[in-house]
């Protein structure tokens, strides 16, 4: 599959090199291929190509927004360039004190969805740290893989996020429409607060049971 990083820093960096590892095509969107943090990507995963954001958004058929919440009215200036792509919303609202940076308004991924009304936004890979997107691994559970909570509007869009979550060694909850974000960016703010604040540490997941 052809996929596209907007933003590859540790979250992206971590995403798209695995990614690159299990055989997709994919390309860093960077208006500075010189970046410090294009090169460091690129150092660690030589499979990763670099162009332009036109130029990746136009070629791909799945687009990671990875970039702090901050960039993402910025980064998503043209919305005509992702009418009908898939739009991987990775991004997490964060105020101060680590609280939920739209105060709980409305989440961050409807946010981007209405930014880009013609394309297919899903939010996913949001609510751990950069380590667990690095390595997804949790040996000795037998089949139990840790959870990864997705959400979308478009249900064709979802299934296709869905598989590359299975890729990447994660079960993928489908938790239905974009609206609940909101509840998956408040998952990540307590991830945070657990494992960076009170020191539970980041081999912390979350799986699903169910009878």
């Amino acid at each position: 599959m052809k996929l596209a990083f907007i933003g590859i820093g540790q979250v992206g960096a971590a995403l798209a090199g695995n990614l690159s590892k299990l055989g997709h095509s994919v390309t860093v969107a960077a208006r500075d291929p010189g970046s410090k943090s294009v090169t460091e990507a690129l150092a660690r995963f030589p499979k990763l190509t670099v162009a332009t954001p036109e130029e990746a958004i136009a070629a791909a058929e799945v687009v990671f927004l990875a970039t702090p919440f901050a960039a993402v009215e910025a980064a998503l200036a043209d919305p005509d360039a992702f009418a009908g792509k898939v739009l991987i919303d990775c991004t997490n609202p964060v105020g101060p004190n680590l609280t939920h940076g739209l105060n709980s308004e409305r989440s961050g991924g409807e946010v981007v969805q209405d930014l880009v009304p013609q394309a297919k936004v899903v939010k996913a890979f949001t609510i751990y740290g950069f380590e667990n997107f690095e390595d997804s691994s949790y040996p000795g559970y037998g089949d139990l893989r840790p959870a990864m909570l997705i959400a979308g509007n478009d249900a064709e869009a979802r299934r296709v996020v869905a598989t590359l979550c299975r890729e990447l060694g994660w079960e993928p909850v489908d938790t239905g429409p974009i609206a609940m974000s909101l509840h998956l960016e408040h998952m990540t703010l307590l991830w945070i607060k657990m494992a960076r604040v009170q020191g539970v540490g980041a081999g912390l997941v979350w799986a699903r049971l169910q009878r």
